[in-house]
């Protein structure tokens, strides 16, 4: 049994070469200077609104979930000198046509898949509106300043 068990964990012979069909070629060179988009990733609004109309309750559902998640954040938690209490740019609440709102970044599944998965079963469980919208970028506003 012991021997058998060697030669299934022996390589094969040739095992960890590249084969010709997968080496790179000259004209590959090429392709690789062409640069790549990369998709931004899907954002999320979760409404304080039931799917059958009910305004959820309580109230301030908005701000602690996206508390409960400012901790993370693109490059990790930030610690010491530097840190501050806010919301984490992945899960940040709005009021969007005077209702409240979540915005979640689909990066935020990146950084801790069960975070995600926390938010997501939130809004589901709650049976809270879910509504995938364009990426938003949020620019500070600029002063007469400038």
């Amino acid at each position: 049994m012991y021997a058998a068990l060697q030669q299934m964990q022996t390589p094969p012979a040739g095992a960890g070469t590249v084969p010709a069909w997968l080496k790179a070629r000259p004209e590959d060179s090429a392709a690789s200077k062409i640069p790549m988009t990369i998709a931004k990733p899907r954002q999320f609004y979760i409404q304080g609104v039931t799917l059958d109309g009910r305004a959820f309750r309580p109230s301030d559902w908005a701000e602690r979930l996206a508390g409960a998640m400012s901790s993370f954040r693109p490059g990790g938690a930030q610690g010491g000198i530097g840190a501050y209490i806010g919301y984490s740019p992945l899960c940040v609440p709005r009021v969007i046509d005077n209702v409240k709102c979540v915005i979640v970044s689909e990066a935020l599944r990146d950084i801790e898949p069960m975070a995600w998965d926390f938010v997501m079963s939130f809004a589901h469980d709650n049976e809270l509106r879910l509504v995938e919208v364009q990426p938003v970028t949020l620019v500070e506003p600029q002063t007469a300043a400038q």
